[in-house]
């Protein structure tokens, strides 16, 4: 039944959705790539649609920005609407020497300086990671339409805006690619409800040089190498 923030009922959302941050991008998602696709919210102006990818139902929601976000959307799907695979779509500041602007990372696990796992009251830090078999099939996605892509461990961050510059670098040594803001929470309520979750992201902009980036409007229309990568991985079996 319809919650807070969605006004979808049950049967309106397929078992597999893909999450971009910008519902703007959820809408164009839907009108490129979905057949038949029909809006099942409109709240908050966080749109979602439902339509088939080759044959295949498939969802597309907005998360909006930043682990509580993430953590309602991606919580109620799960939980109330029976969606059983999340895959996020979303931008990244690029961390690593090697990505440039539109290259691709697979989140195969990311860390956090958030707060958001200390509810489930562990006797240690839990690590977020991917589902292996989305991992594994958006790997040979990728590689089959030949796009630049790394895989490895992202940084979901609280902050956008930092006080401490120097944390950027401290991550960068222990080797994590990329910073967004999303997928550590997005891949704990998968592990915690017991669904698959996995985080694909496009660089942006780069945090070793802040003057090259992707206007706005670039970031909504021109990220089609990784939905092309998130719809194949959406309905690969298994």
């Amino acid at each position: 039944m319809p919650t807070p923030h969605n006004a979808a009922k049950k049967g309106d959302i397929a078992k597999v959705c893909l999450m971009p941050g910008d519902p703007l991008r959820a809408k164009f998602i839907a009108e490129t790539f979905l057949e038949d696709a029909r809006c099942f919210n409109e709240i908050r102006g966080m749109l979602g649609y439902t339509g088939t990818y080759k044959g295949v139902p498939v969802s597309v929601m907005g998360h909006g920005m930043g682990m509580p976000s993430v953590g309602i959307y991606s919580y109620e799907l799960y939980a109330f609407y029976d969606v059983e695979k999340i895959i996020r779509v979303g931008s990244a500041g690029g961390m690593h020497p090697g990505l440039d602007l539109g290259d691709i990372v697979i989140a195969q696990g990311a860390c956090t300086n958030s707060n958001y796992g200390a509810q489930y009251e562990l006797p240690g830090v839990f690590a977020p990671i991917a589902d292996y078999g989305m991992l594994v099939k958006s790997v040979e996605a990728a590689r089959q339409i030949g796009c630049r892509h790394m895989v490895g461990n992202v940084l979901s961050s609280d902050n956008f805006y930092l006080a401490n510059e120097e944390s950027s670098a401290k991550w960068m040594k222990m080797g994590v690619l990329c910073a967004e803001m999303e997928s550590a929470a997005l891949y704990m309520n998968a592990a915690y409800l017991g669904k698959r979750a996995l985080g694909l992201l496009t660089i942006s902009d780069l945090l070793s040089d802040p003057q090259r980036q992707m206007p706005p409007e670039d970031r909504q229309t021109k990220f089609k190498e990784m939905m092309t990568i998130a719809l194949e991985t959406a309905i690969a079996e298994g």
